[in-house]
């Protein structure tokens, strides 16, 4: 029997050789163009230098207006997360009217939290600060029901674990599970997804139908065992989930700041840890395109209705937003809430593991370059989506992963190019003289544009450790002047990796960050 193309995770999944074809086609297509690109550059250095110097010199300027939008929106993004901050979102929720919420339930009381923490090795210190942060939270506890997902595989020491937690906080919420998630189940990759998903099916079974509760008045978070979720940020959820226009279309992403050990890092780690808070923060400014990353929330009962996540992929939290907006025919969204939950900066026993986990941190998130085939797949199969939103979606989405892979490249290295192969003749051009005069004038420009986010990490930092002297400060300004360089090795290069893989039909199981903290 052919596969559902809503559970497809290769080519290979398909028996019907034109499908198989058409979505090997696609897995191919990113890698294809990105490469194809570099390559062109190279050979219209040496052929056409003059075609590319103004095409380098047009690309850096449209990097720095490109900097400059993102900068606005980070800059909004930042302030209204700020202002959410402050919020009592369980005032709110007293003074809402029961009328004006969106779904059937007589009092926001009724809305339980269900929270999967997905883990793989991480320590009983880290997990513990997980459960303290929910128990912190300002949420009714007697609703919240807390699900650590462990692995079967990672052996006694997660079974040890579970016990402790279970001693420790099975009287401090609702409900605390820990869930095992077999080894070597068929049809599976051992993963974040497939855990969750074993854990989810578990207390479905074992709790929500036996208790007969409401799917409608369940939202679940699925949180990395890392994450520490703000004080508000379960009456956050429920108000932007109890008056959304559409709850059950709908994904809820917080804003995940990668802060909790980031004093403990090195300067590349932590200027890789900050970029990539900033790019989700921005994000949540540009709901039209936001993606479900890391941990965020939905509506347990869509989850049900989609089928759960796939456990044949290891791309599992961008997926399943792509299963609902295929599954409900374009009709699924992810809502911003502007309310930040914190994860561990990538932290390892020695430099060296450090940059080589940092490395391939970077290659599993590009390796989410297959929902491309996924998603263009999809958009042939299903005629209901309109053109419009296949179209936008679809651009997007190859378009960020070509610039992932390529950008940094060209402006950082490849623009130079038409200097070295260029030849005599090109030398002797008015534009030779002028290219590395104009590049240079505009990185500048783009670099001081960095002045903000410096701004921002400083004031995101958590309080200052008595170990790490006021001086650090300092270092925490200079460090960005290595954003050239993480921009290549930490950023582009893997993502080029990563679509290699795919590009070949080499496709790589799920690799678990290390979380390490040294204090």
């Amino acid at each position: 029997m052919e596969i559902n193309y809503l559970r497809a995770g290769y080519a290979s999944d398909f028996k019907n050789p034109l499908n198989r074809k058409i979505f090997r086609f696609f897995e191919i297509l990113p890698g294809a163009l990105s490469w194809s690109t570099l390559i062109l550059v190279i050979i219209l250095s040496w052929k056409k230098p003059i075609w590319i110097a103004v095409f380098i010199i047009l690309f850096d300027l449209y990097w720095l207006f490109r900097t400059i939008y993102f900068s606005f929106h980070l800059r909004g993004a930042y302030q209204r997360m700020k202002r959410y901050e402050k919020i009592d979102w369980l005032r709110k929720l007293d003074k809402l009217n029961p009328k004006d919420y969106t779904i059937r339930v007589s009092n926001w009381r009724d809305i339980y939290q269900l929270i999967v923490l997905p883990s793989y090795k991480e320590s009983l210190q880290i997990i513990r600060e997980t459960f303290k942060a929910l128990q912190n939270s300002d949420y009714p506890k007697d609703k919240m029901i807390v699900v650590l997902a462990l692995e079967e595989r990672a052996g006694r020491t997660a079974k040890e674990i579970g016990e402790i937690i279970t001693k420790e906080f099975g009287d401090k919420f609702f409900k605390v599970l820990c869930t095992f998630h077999p080894s070597n189940l068929s049809g599976e990759i051992a993963g974040k997804g497939a855990n969750e998903t074993w854990a989810v099916k578990t207390v479905k079974e074992k709790v929500i139908d036996v208790l007969e509760i409401p799917y409608q008045n369940i939202i679940i978070s699925s949180l990395d065992a890392d994450t520490s979720v703000f004080p508000r940020y379960f009456s956050c959820l429920t108000f932007h989930y109890l008056t959304c226009k559409k709850p059950f279309r709908t994904s809820y992403q917080p804003i995940p700041l990668f802060i909790n050990n980031i004093w403990e890092a090195p300067s590349f780690s932590r200027v890789f840890s900050f970029s990539s808070t900033f790019w989700h923060t921005m994000n949540q400014e540009r709901p039209e395109s936001l993606v479900t990353f890391s941990s965020h929330s939905m509506s347990f009962k869509t989850l049900v209705e989609v089928g759960f996540k796939q456990t044949n992929i290891i791309q599992d939290d961008s997926r399943i937003f792509w299963q609902c907006f295929l599954k409900f025919n374009g009709d699924y969204r992810t809502k911003p809430i502007y309310y930040p939950v914190s994860m561990d900066a990538n932290v390892s026993k020695n430099i060296w593991k450090n940059v080589i986990n940092i490395y391939k941190q970077q290659k599993r998130w590009a390796y989410g370059v297959g929902e491309i085939p996924y998603v263009f797949f999809g958009f042939l199969k299903n005629r209901k989506i309109s053109f419009v939103k296949k179209f936008f979606y679809g651009f997007n989405l190859l378009e960020s992963h070509w610039s992932w892979a390529t950008n940094s490249i060209i402006i950082f290295l490849l623009g130079w190019l038409p200097l070295i192969l260029g030849g005599h003749q090109f030398s002797q051009t008015l534009i030779s003289y002028n290219l590395p005069k104009i590049t240079s004038y505009i990185l500048t420009l783009a670099m001081i544009g960095l002045i903000g986010s410096i701004y921002i990490s400083i004031v995101l930092l958590p309080p200052r450790p008595p170990q790490y002297g006021k001086f650090k400060y300092l270092f925490l300004i200079l460090e960005w002047l290595l954003i050239p360089i993480m921009m290549i090795f930490f950023s582009a290069l893997p993502a080029l990796h990563a679509q290699t893989h795919w590009m070949l039909g080499k496709y790589i199981g799920f690799w678990a960050t290390e979380k390490f903290r040294k204090h």
